[in-house]
């Protein structure tokens, strides 16, 4: 899907229908959910499909939704209404959130970096700064850029010359409630190391049976960030009381943590 350029995410069409379908736990749902559960009302800025929203609605937190991708907020919206709930869901960018009401907390679980320009991410925190009550709480994971050895080698001057890699041979199959299957191959077009960022491109497939009825293909653009950076930017934004732990243990972090969690106060 052409016509797109500069920085972009690829949970569109296809893709929205895998993560809605596959992506539906983890250990961040209640991990995240015990710190709504005691700062309400929250956010989940990026709530994608509803992965995490959901839950928290069925428990019955007072959370409304935001996300990039209409697509995605569609799929999350279904889910939702279809155990009784209609929540606020934004249509908003990270770093053009701007909802109508201030929250206790916001999570931003799995997207920060993502379809974004450095500037645009610094402007990010600044909207999570401004849509907190005062004392409130942003939650935020980040996956060490170092955590996929695949990825970190593409930094280096050998891997880069590799790049644009090819398509797996084989990629991901798995068989929808729709009676399809949805079939995902995703490669590494691009890194630069000096913006700390990779393209990526995903191919996304659909079949009934061994008949393939549709195929799109998505780009991604994913900024990294190291601990110490984002603490920086964190406070550059306005935080206070900066907090990092390793993964989702509320534990310190440790090398061997592939995702750290920033816990910022404003």
């Amino acid at each position: 899907m052409g016509g797109r350029v500069g920085p972009q995410t690829w949970h569109h069409g296809l893709v929205a229908d895998w993560w809605a379908e596959f992506n539906a736990d983890g250990p961040e749902i209640d991990y995240f959910g015990q710190f709504v559960a005691r700062g309400q009302p929250a956010l989940d800025a990026g709530c994608g499909a509803g992965r995490l929203l959901v839950p928290w609605l069925q428990a019955g937190y007072d959370v409304d939704g935001s996300d990039a991708s209409a697509d995605m907020l569609a799929r999350c919206r279904a889910r939702a209404e279809a155990q009784g709930h209609s929540p606020v869901l934004l249509h908003q960018r990270l770093h053009e959130l701007d909802p109508p009401r201030r929250y206790r907390t916001i999570v931003a679980c799995g997207v920060f970096g993502l379809g974004s320009s450095r500037a645009q991410d610094g402007q990010a925190l600044r909207c999570f700064h401004e849509a907190l009550e005062p004392g409130g709480v942003l939650l935020l994971d980040n996956e060490a850029p170092y955590a996929n050895g695949r990825m970190w080698s593409r930094w280096t001057a050998t891997g880069r010359a590799v790049l644009p890699e090819q398509y797996s041979a084989e990629g991901m199959r798995r068989d929808a409630a729709d009676g399809s299957s949805l079939d995902l191959r995703s490669r590494v077009l691009a890194v630069d190391p000096l913006d700390q960022c990779a393209t990526m491109e995903i191919c996304a497939r659909k079949f009934q049976g061994e008949e393939e009825v549709a195929i799109e293909t998505h780009q991604l653009s994913m900024r990294m960030y190291l601990r110490d950076e984002l603490v920086l930017l964190l406070e550059r934004a306005g935080f206070s009381d900066v907090h990092v732990s390793g993964g989702y243990d509320g534990l310190p972090p440790t090398p061997d943590h592939e995702f750290l969690v920033f816990a910022a106060r404003r």
